[in-house]
């Protein structure tokens, strides 16, 4: 517990702010302070605070209707699917809440898919350092001992693989006939900002398709627009058989899918999966809005030319700085490794009026609103980079065993 909120599970390691709205890329906390909004709700808030057209749309749809079962058919969910199909180019959709439960419907396709076959016991190919989410399964799946720790036994049924090693993968298919899929983010996000490479991900697709896997693309971070972009894989120019979505697809109302090609679309029936939130009139409302909203405000190529912008202000405010290993990532989704742990630098950018996050103790991760623009980009860049020089003058790096 905290001296200030007794009454909250003591889960996060909060700072010392309250939130109380917010405009745009701006947000302001209970005491008057303005913030620039880097962190987005962590890649969430695609359209900023408070955008007018989802507002309105959101409370038009508040005095209809807010939840309704998913006993009777829903309109607003079809829309929404035929949407996310036409974009990514697949076939169908199911709807939840969050990233952890589309992430955990895709482990559920992957073992009927499995099942089907005649597999008893089928197995994932996963990666080092991913994250796929806090439930016992997609927990198993994630790549980090530091969150798995004192949750054990974890869930079986995954190999592990470090990425964009396809040769590592192939010796899996060779040795296991187990295997039923590959899952993997296409750009880790709490792992530091890693991406699989463009010819990694094609060499996979065609590795699934011969194999008759399928290939499993959890873009829950990554996706919905922001890398420039509908969704980061489509820069390999390939087509995964499941993709979990949800954090930017209702720009902070809880959205989330799993989209499914021609292999997939058809392994779970009525009784398989299911869900009391998912799909309800409201957040399916906030998803069409924000892709109605993103079509017509061009924010695919918002999110490309600003982000190309910030990494190459922030590149050249810290070119030859000691201790900046690497600025990497793509469009609005950005990480600026350092070679020691940074946490600190969470504080010290809140006090400076910015907010971001620090992921893999030793990245700074940048994941705004999409509709940052050029002189805000510009903006975190005067905010962030004397932090980071200073960070990195008083502090010793991490010594290499």
């Amino acid at each position: 517990m905290t001296a200030s909120m007794p009454h909250v599970m003591n889960t996060y390691g909060r700072l010392p702010i309250a939130l109380s709205h917010g405009v745009g890329c701006r947000v302001w906390d209970t005491n008057g302070k303005q913030y620039l909004d880097g962190l987005g709700g962590i890649a969430v808030n695609t359209l900023g605070h408070a955008h007018p057209k989802l507002v309105a749309a959101l409370q038009d749809q508040v005095g209809k209707l807010i939840h309704c079962s998913n006993y009777y058919e829903n309109p607003l969910q079809e829309r929404l699917a035929a949407m996310l199909c036409e974009l990514s180019g697949l076939e169908a959709a199911f709807f939840c809440s969050t990233g952890l439960e589309a992430n955990e419907g895709a482990l559920k396709i992957a073992r009927k898919f499995g099942h089907d076959r005649g597999i008893a016991r089928p197995e994932i190919i996963v990666f080092e350092k991913a994250f796929h989410g806090r439930s016992i399964a997609t927990l198993s799946a994630t790549g980090n001992p530091k969150v798995q720790a004192g949750f054990e036994p974890l869930v079986e049924g995954f190999v592990r693989v470090p990425l964009n090693d396809i040769d590592a993968v192939k010796a899996v298919a060779a040795n296991n006939r187990n295997v039923v899929a590959v899952f993997l983010e296409t750009i880790q996000g709490e792992g530091g900002i890693h991406a699989a490479r463009w010819d990694y991900l094609r060499s996979l697709r065609q590795l699934c398709d011969e194999q008759n896997w399928l290939l499993m693309l959890d873009e829950v971070q990554c996706g919905v627009g922001r890398t420039g972009k509908w969704f980061a894989h489509q820069w390999a120019g390939i087509k995964p058989d499941v993709m979990p979505l949800a954090k930017g697809l209702g720009s902070g109302v809880p959205v989330g899918a799993i989209v499914v090609g021609e292999r997939a679309k058809n392994v779970l029936g009525p009784g398989n999966h299911g869900t009391t939130f998912g799909g309800n009139p409201l957040s399916m409302r906030g998803g069409i809005e924000t892709l109605e909203i993103m079509i017509a405000d061009g924010l695919l190529s918002n999110a490309a030319q600003v982000g190309a912008h910030l990494k190459g202000a922030l590149e050249a405010a810290l070119a030859g700085v000691p201790g900046v290993q690497q600025i990497r990532g793509a469009g609005l989704m950005l990480g600026i490794e350092l070679d020691r742990p940074c946490g600190v630098i969470l504080s010290r950018a809140m006090e400076a009026g910015l907010l971001l996050s620090v992921t893999a103790d030793s990245v700074i991760r940048l994941v705004p609103p999409l509709i940052l623009s050029v002189a805000e980009a510009d903006e975190i860049v005067a905010l962030l980079a004397p932090l980071v020089k200073a960070f990195l003058a008083e502090s010793a790096p991490t010594p290499q065993p």
